[in-house]
């Protein structure tokens, strides 16, 4: 054991997610909240509290292997793409300055935000499962729009936001 004077050398065993949903750990806290006008900074808690599971928030895809193929076409959308990896693993791959592809790769617990307008694409990896929760702000919008899509508006202010202002489409850290 450190003493008092070192102890902030005691690093914290990693746990993953699956770890933590099986001591009932959330890591996300999700639930039903009362309509009200009070400040909107407030949880607004149901009274009793009501969580829901993150797994009840994520989608299960008909049509699987249409949907895989789907989603490897590259595309833009309209809106922001906002994903929660809740389990397994897969790629995302988007475009940089020079129309190169970069692969992004997602694992449980990772989130990732796409700005309107990119063009992107998604395949699973090696481990040929993924279980994806998109967020959205405001209401649902899953409208894919194909390559070639110069003309769009979100295409127009992704380009005129991030390409031609910062000079880079994405960078990595």
């Amino acid at each position: 054991m450190l003493p008092e004077s070192l102890a902030h050398l005691n690093k914290p065993a990693f746990q993953s997610l699956h770890e933590q949903r099986t001591e009932n750990k959330m890591v996300i806290e999700a639930w039903r909240m009362e309509e009200s006008n009070e400040d909107q900074r407030l949880p607004h808690h149901r009274n009793p509290k009501e969580f829901v599971s993150m797994n009840k928030l994520a989608e299960k895809v008909e049509n699987y292997e249409q949907k895989l193929k789907n989603f490897f076409t590259e595309h833009i959308h309209g809106d922001e793409e906002i994903r929660y990896c809740l389990e397994g693993s897969g790629y995302f791959d988007v475009r940089d300055n020079d129309d190169r592809w970069i692969r992004i790769w997602i694992r449980e617990g990772d989130m990732i935000v796409l700005p309107a307008g990119i063009y992107h694409r998604f395949t699973l990896d090696a481990g040929n499962y993924v279980k994806l929760m998109r967020l959205f702000l405001g209401e649902p919008v899953w409208t894919a729009y194909n390559r070639p899509q110069e003309e769009h508006p979100a295409r127009k202010e992704y380009t005129r936001n991030f390409v031609e202002k910062a000079g880079v489409a994405l960078e990595a850290h």
